[in-house]
Formats: structure tokens, C-alpha cells, sequence
């Protein structure tokens, strides 16, 4: 498959006099487009937020950022957990529709990204912390380069404190808290793009809060009082919010922090135990709301000037349509995209998203990505001078690819929301369907099925997402059946 290069490293090839770089964009590139951040929680749910209401957690940057700019009141995840809803996140697509289903699926290269659109319209692009949508050795297929990063330093999974990272496919042993180190990664690659004439997209997931818990002593104090699981569990979001505010000042002191664009978000919704779901039901992995919803803002003092707050139900589809609007790109047509533009929610020209939402966890086991036992593995043999193949679910995710969908079996849990209406569709594996109609108005935390006493509504709401599903399992089989390896885009 054929890559273009970013402009902006053709550039810096071509000269030996930093200072000139700018000269070789045309005007549109050096439009004051802003600069992009998308910074993600792993694991972190509704309530595991200070502004929120934890009645332990203590965030006073999330706070500040949340404060300062637009603050998402319902914002969901695509997915209850990890690998797909960081798919949605890249491609504005339900995570189905290019057979990201479960954690630690490969992204096919199929997919067109944000960073690649960005990229080709004159952004550096660079990814840091967790990928978990395909391997990071140099030989992937998948890794962020393939996914339009210029730069990344980038782990296959979560990772704790002093983790291995993959820098462009060698892995690096670095020391301090995991989140920290992730911004840091970040900084060090902002500082140097930050005295040119051009725009920036960096995408930072954090891989905190996820198991194993392990806080910093310091991290971790704080919450003495609270169970030791409790406690590392905190610690780490507080080790999360430390990052977040060291980010914040450097962006301050680089004077760019004005037209950047900081996006936070979680990537599902909270763990069961120890995370916060803020009373709504379920927990990740369930497409119940608590499964679903995340806490999210927006920081961007040029765009969003004055406190903001939308009610309106958005998810981690929408982001890229948003930032495809915001820095004046025009999308391919070819691909379905689930998610749209919020940029008339964001300038309040308009106070709801129009759209219903589809969700849809297929029933398949996830695929094991030991990121710590895999970095070692690669920290070790590439000392000796070697290096080590990608997982074989990498090698193989551009490759073809079976149909996997029949008409009118579509399993697992699926929802439809369409402004506070939420129809649920659960499919058991021998293909009984059961249907439940919460009026998440009345009842946000899904207690009182009315499917019975709201006929009409529950059998409009049924038809659109039965033929949202279909819908989605068309996008897989057709790629199945034309097979994604010689394609650039989806072919639907």
C-alpha cells in the first residue's frame, strides 16, 4: 500500500537550515489551523473524575481543564472496552466495521486515520503511550507509523511505571510513572515542532488506569484511608492528573497553549470494585451506560473562549469528523462514518447532536497482548543485535479475511440511542433475541423496562437499528469478501 510522506518531513530532508522549513508549505498549510491533542484514560469511568463528584478522587487539573473549556455532560465510548473504541477514536467509525471487536484486535490499514488526513493536509502527527491496535515492532504492518504517526513512542498494551516503549519499532527502557513518562515522550516531540511555522497532532493514551494497579508512593498517599487496591487505583489517576497538569503548563510556557486543542477522554466506561461508575448500571464491558460513559472536555481558549457545558449525547465517534472540520478537510466518500461534526455544538450555533448513536459488543474472545513480557522480550533480543516478528494477529490483519455475518444474526449486546431513548438488542448464542426500552430522561440508570408500554416508539427504534447492524456487518463482509490488503479505503 502506498503511503505519502507528511510535507513537513519532506521538508526537513530536503534542508539543513531549520529556519527554512516553513518556506516549503504553501499558504494552506500554514493556515492558523489548531493544534491537536487527543489525550485518553485507560479504564477510567464517569465518576473516577474529581469534577465529577468522587467523593476520594482529587483532580485538580482534569478540573481546571474541564472547567475552562467544554465540558461533555453524556460523552460515551464506542465500545465497552479498549481496542475499539481507540479505533472509533482514529476513524470516526463503529469499531465492527473494520473487525476491531474485542481488545488487542489489529486495525487494518484499510481504515484511513485522522493522523493520515492530517498529515497529508500539512500536520506533524506522532502517537505516545498505548497503541493496543496492532503490534509496535519495526516489522508490523500496523504499527502507528503504518497509521499515519510521523513519530511514535508507543507500547502494544498497557504499561506501568518504567516501562518499555517502542520508538519507531526499537524498544526503549524508560524510567518514572508510566503516565508521566507518556507526557513527557509527548513534550520532548512538541518542544521540537513547536518553532515551526506548522500545526501539530499528538495523540497521548495513557495507560493508567488499568490492571495491575501500581501508584507511586506519593501518588497513592492521598488516599490512606481508602483499601490498599483502592489506593493504588486513585494514586494512579492522580499520577494521571499530575501528567495532565505538566502538559498544560508546557504547552503555557511554549506559547502555543491558545490554539491547541486538548481532547481528554476515557476509552470505557469504569471498572467493576474499585472504579466509579457515578451510579449508572453496568460496568466496562457492558453496554449499559456505565460501561459506556466517560468523562471528556475540550480545552481551547482560541475556539472555546467562556465555560461551556453540552448535554447532548456524543461519543468517541465524533471526534475525528470534529477535527476534520476544525482544520478544513473534506473526508474520502467511500467509507461509512458513524460519527459526526460537533462544531456547531462547540460555537453553539446548535445545543444537540442530530443523529442516533449505534453501539454494538459482538460476541468474540479478545486476543492476549502481554505488552510488558513483549517489550522485554524485544529490549533483550535487540541488545544481542536481533529483533523479533509482530504478533501473528498483526501480520495477518491487512490479509483477507472470512465473512463472519448471516442476515438477521447479529450477536451479542447491542443499543440504539436516539436522543434519551436507549433500545437494547441482546442476541444469546443460540440466537433468541431479547429487547429492553429504557427513557434515559426519567431513568439514566436503566432500571424500568417501558418496552411494553411504548410500542410504536420501541418498533421505529428496532427497524433503524436493525438496519444500523446490518449496516455494520456489511462494512466487514464486503471488506471480508474483496479482502482489505489492496485497498486504501473501505470499499462500501
Amino acid at each position: 500500500m502506498t503511503r505519502l510522506i507528511s510535507p513537513w518531513i519532506s521538508c526537513l530532508l530536503g534542508l539543513s537550515l531549520p529556519n527554512s522549513i516553513p518556506d516549503c508549505l504553501d499558504g494552506a498549510e500554514r493556515e492558523n489551523r489548531p493544534n491537536i491533542i487527543l489525550v485518553m484514560a485507560d479504564d477510567q469511568g464517569w465518576g473516577d473524575i474529581g469534577y465529577h463528584g468522587d467523593p476520594l478522587l482529587t483532580t485538580p487539573n482534569f478540573d481546571r481543564g474541564a472547567a475552562a473549556g467544554l465540558q461533555f455532560e453524556r460523552f460515551y465510548a464506542a465500545a465497552p472496552v479498549c481496542s475499539p473504541t481507540r479505533a472509533s477514536v482514529l476513524t470516526g467509525r463503529h469499531p465492527n466495521r473494520s473487525g476491531v471487536f474485542k481488545w488487542g484486535y489489529s486495525l487494518p490499514t484499510s481504515e484511513k486515520t485522522i493522523a493520515e488526513y492530517l498529515r497529508q493536509s500539512g500536520y506533524a502527527t506522532g502517537h505516545f503511550g498505548k497503541w493496543h491496535l496492532g503490534s509496535v515492532r519495526r516489522s508490523s504492518p500496523v504499527h502507528p507509523g503504518h497509521h499515519g504517526f510521523d513519530q511514535w513512542v508507543s507500547a502494544p498494551n498497557f504499561f506501568d511505571n518504567d516501562p518499555i516503549l517502542s520508538h519507531q519499532g526499537k524498544a526503549e527502557q524508560h524510567t518514572g510513572e508510566s503516565s508521566m513518562v507518556t507526557v513527557d515522550a509527548a513534550l520532548k516531540w512538541i518542544e521540537g515542532i513547536a518553532g515551526y511555522d506548522l500545526p501539530f497532532f499528538a495523540v497521548v493514551w495513557f495507560g493508567s488506569p488499568h490492571v495491575p494497579h501500581e501508584a507511586n508512593d506519593d501518588d497513592r498517599a492521598a488516599y490512606v484511608d481508602a483499601p490498599e487496591a483502592k489506593q493504588h487505583f486513585l494514586g494512579e489517576i492522580t499520577g494521571m492528573d499530575r501528567a495532565f497538569g505538566k502538559l498544560r503548563l508546557k504547552l503555557s510556557e511554549l506559547g502555543i497553549r491558545d490554539n491547541t486543542l486538548v481532547w481528554y477522554c476515557s476509552d470505557n466506561g469504569a471498572l467493576p470494585r474499585v472504579g466509579n461508575t457515578g451510579g449508572f448500571r453496568g460496568h466496562k464491558a457492558k453496554v449499559y451506560e456505565g460501561g459506556l460513559l466517560v468523562p471528556s472536555f475540550i480545552e481551547w481558549p482560541a475556539g472555546i473562549d467562556s465555560p461551556l457545558k453540552i448535554a447532548s449525547r456524543c461519543s468517541t465517534c465524533d471526534i475525528a469528523p470534529t477535527l476534520m472540520e476544525l482544520a478544513g478537510i473534506t473526508p474520502d466518500k467511500d467509507p461509512v462514518v458513524d460519527g459526526v461534526s460537533l462544531v456547531d455544538l462547540i460555537h453553539q450555533k446548535k445545543t444537540q447532536r442530530e443523529s442516533p448513536m449505534g453501539f454494538w459488543d459482538f460476541t468474540i474472545g479478545g486476543i492476549k497482548t502481554p505488552s510488558a513480557a513483549w517489550m522485554g522480550e524485544l529490549l533483550e533480543e535487540q541488545a544481542r543485535g536481533g529483533d523479533l516478528p509482530p504478533h501473528v494477529s498483526s501480520v495477518n490483519a491487512n490479509g483477507p479475511r472470512k465473512p463472519l455475518f448471516t442476515e438477521e444474526r447479529y450477536p451479542g449486546h447491542a443499543a440504539w440511542i436516539d436522543e434519551d431513548w436507549k433500545l437494547h438488542r441482546i442476541e444469546a448464542n443460540d440466537g433468541t433475541v431479547s429487547w429492553e426500552l429504557y427513557d434515559l430522561s426519567d431513568d439514566p440508570h436503566e432500571t424500568h423496562n417501558v418496552i411494553d408500554n411504548q410500542t410504536d416508539l420501541a418498533h421505529e427504534m428496532r427497524e433503524d437499528l436493525q438496519r444500523w447492524l446490518a449496516s455494520v456487518a456489511n462494512s466487514y463482509d464486503g471488506d471480508a469478501v474483496k479482502s482489505p490488503a489492496s485497498e486504501t479505503t473501505s470499499p462500501e
